[in-house]
């Protein structure tokens, strides 16, 4: 018989669920609706195998450990006046560097050799508080960790260094056709070695359906350092439009290099709590942007709708489990 405490976490599960189809203007899933088992459902993938994966291989503390500053410094050296090549809009704003925010960070991850932060994270609001937002196409791979805040150089990241415990993706996603709607994901964090689960360190954004094509929203993300070598969080407040031809946000703004895939699209942007609405990623078609020499300038988004409610539906209950058998 469940306990009062597992009572009250599911319970506070299906409110967070419900609250989130009215947003979307759905309702809740079915709590033992399983995907890929309707007809035309999308599978989803969990990059790990959370059902047999030994969680003590990859902790938050391990992950601290692994990634020092030292590692983080020089796990790929900034590849020196790439940034200055590319051309200014005149009709586009520019992004400006700034010391980030809480709930956004980076991704950091160990496949053979140690790489530097390859894509943007976002905490977003979960019934378990352990929830992470990136692109589909990100794939944190293993022993990956999240550094929100992240300061290059630094010899102790202010929020820590927390380790990925499992993604979960559809398998149909892609950065083309039918699939590039799709280039969304989720992310599940291992606690600290307090026990603390990150959305009580770093607060976090509440997951929304897109409102519409046109909306006024902050893009927060970190640049690679290749791309550019101040190796800091860029911002952008821009309004967005729809993709011609697809079923996708277009925002115009310099700045947004390689190493920004997964950033939070927010609206409604609270700068004393430093949290809003997050209705976009970026993402997509070419994984977030056109090609060619200014592709910096023009990024996209999947359009948050039944799609992403469903995997975040799925996503939640799955780490909830996990954290019941790491209980």
């Amino acid at each position: 018989m469940p306990s009062r405490a597992q009572c009250r976490t599911r319970r506070r599960a299906r409110a967070v669920t419900v609250a989130l189809g009215m947003a979307f203007g759905l309702a809740a899933s079915p709590a033992g609706h399983a995907a890929g088992t309707e007809p035309g459902a999308h599978g989803v993938q969990s990059t790990h195998g959370h059902q047999s994966r030994p969680h003590t291989t990859w902790t938050s503390k391990d992950a601290a450990a692994f990634w020092t500053p030292r590692r983080m410094a020089h796990a790929a050296p900034p590849e020196r006046g790439a940034a200055a090549a590319a051309v200014s809009s005149q009709r586009a704003p520019t992004a400006e560097h700034f010391d980030g925010i809480p709930s956004v960070g980076v991704l950091f991850s160990v496949d053979g050799d140690a790489r530097e932060h390859h894509c943007t994270a976002s905490v977003v609001h979960s019934p378990h508080g352990n929830l992470l937002l990136t692109a589909g196409h990100c794939n944190p791979g293993a022993r990956a960790a999240f550094v929100p805040q992240y300061r290059s150089g630094e010899d102790g990241q202010p929020y820590g260094v927390w380790a990925i415990e499992d993604t979960y993706a559809y398998s149909d996603r892609a950065t083309d056709g039918d699939g590039a709607d799709l280039d969304f994901a989720f992310a599940s964090v291992a606690p600290d070695g307090s026990g603390r689960r990150i959305e009580e360190v770093t607060g976090a954004n509440v997951l929304t359906g897109t409102p519409g094509y046109r909306n006024q929203v902050s893009v927060i993300g970190y640049p690679s350092v290749h791309s550019d070598p101040a190796d800091r969080a860029v911002r952008c407040a821009t309004t967005t439009r729809r993709l011609a031809g697809t079923r996708q946000l277009q925002m115009e703004c310099n700045g947004f290099y390689g190493g920004t895939s997964g950033s939070p699209w927010i609206a409604g942007y609270n700068p004393r709590t430093h949290t809003g609405r997050v209705i976009g990623v970026i993402g997509g078609v070419n994984g977030g942007g056109p090609r060619g020499p200014h592709s910096d300038r023009t990024s996209y988004s999947p359009y948050f709708g039944k799609e992403i409610l469903s995997l975040y539906d799925r996503a939640s209950r799955a780490s909830g489990r996990e954290e019941e058998e790491d209980d």
